[in-house]
């Protein structure tokens, strides 16, 4: 998993200011639950030792979310008095967490963006054209792409045609067309689609060949299969998804077990530091639920980061200080080009739950 989403918070120095918070609505009186969280967070960041320009601008940003229905979370980083990222969680945090340190806090965030797979969703349905006398029908279609499970809760714009049934033969090629690049240009994984029966083979058929290939079809008939600010079929892409990793990150899991089993060097914590260190990097891979390591030492560069702070010295390095350890490894990551794949530990199970995929 690239992680690109995360680069502004490091653009600014910290400390930062990050706050995890329950904004679910489907709940009584959201509202009042959710101005309980905002002011335990204000509270919480004062104590914690937060400036309280910093602590305010995090706490007005709870709840801001209040268009997304359902169950859901929100992420918020801030720094020196101004409000870095927002981002919505597709799950709710178990229990409200605040922190103020060097670093963000940015690990739960890039957990809940894995598995990261993108792809395009299609509901197709037929509706009696309104007003109609005639016994002619329309097949709604409703597109989407997204990348899962982020979209769940961070839906791109929701595409709607309405075609009469009768013409269904030659717009679905047109449509396929579509689709074809909207599948290429996305690098979408899997074209999931919904719907008539008759009018999914129809369009499946006149699909390329490596499209078809990628194509999965779930149930429902296209009722009430999307709830506004939510995704298209999103019950169906948790279903489907569950469990998946993206194909890139297929790729790049199949890359380290071949690593793996020339030589064990990539495995474990002081394997991973090390090649941080060196900018060795490609990519991190973690275990999931993520181990509890113990706190690193880093540096004022990128590509200072230790076991200790001894270790750090032997590099030159001034200033320093200890950070915990996940926050440091996203930290390095992110800012020395390396990517995420997070792996369930049952799959994959890792010494220390980590390991690193080399460049070179």
């Amino acid at each position: 998993m690239r992680l690109h989403f995360l680069d502004t918070l490091y653009a600014m120095p910290g400390p930062y200011a990050s706050v995890y918070v329950d904004t679910s609505r489907d709940i009584d009186d959201p509202d009042k639950a959710i101005e309980l969280h905002r002011r335990h967070a204000r509270s919480d960041l004062i104590e914690l030792g937060a400036d309280p320009a910093t602590a305010e601008v995090s706490a007005a940003a709870v709840g801001t979310d209040a268009h997304l229905p359902g169950r859901h979370g929100q992420a918020l980083f801030a720094t020196h008095g101004e409000l870095v990222l927002t981002e919505e969680l597709p799950q709710p945090p178990p229990v409200d967490r605040a922190g103020y340190a060097l670093l963000p806090d940015a690990m739960p965030l890039a957990l809940q963006h894995a598995p990261d797979i993108p792809y395009a969703a299609a509901v197709l349905t037929r509706v009696k054209p309104a007003n109609s006398h005639t016994a002619s029908e329309d097949l709604h279609v409703e597109l989407q792409t997204g990348r899962w499970p982020s979209s769940s809760v961070a839906p791109r714009a929701l595409t709607h045609l309405h075609i009469p049934i009768d013409q269904w033969h030659q717009e679905a090629r047109r449509l396929a067309e579509e689709l074809a690049h909207l599948v290429d240009v996305g690098h979408a994984d899997t074209l999931v689609l919904c719907g008539d029966t008759w009018a999914r083979g129809v369009l499946v058929n006149r699909l390329p060949a490596p499209i078809r290939n990628r194509v999965a079809t779930v149930p429902g008939n296209g009722q009430d299969i999307v709830e506004t600010g939510r995704a298209l079929l999103e019950r169906q892409l948790a279903a489907l998804f569950r469990g998946r990793l993206s194909a890139h990150d297929r790729d790049r899991l199949e890359t380290f077990a071949a690593q793996r089993a020339r030589d064990r060097a990539g495995e474990g914590l002081s394997a991973a530091v090390a090649a941080l260190q060196r900018g060795q990097a490609d990519a991190l891979v973690v275990n999931h639920p993520v181990e509890q390591w113990p706190p690193l030492w880093l540096g004022t560069d990128p590509d200072q980061i230790a076991l200790s702070a001894d270790d750090l010295q032997t590099f030159g390095a001034i200033g320093y200080e200890q950070q915990p350890a996940d926050a440091a490894l996203l930290y390095a990551a992110v800012t020395t080009g390396a990517e995420l794949i997070v792996v369930p530990r049952h799959q994959t199970p890792l010494e220390d739950g980590i390991g690193v995929l080399l460049r070179h």
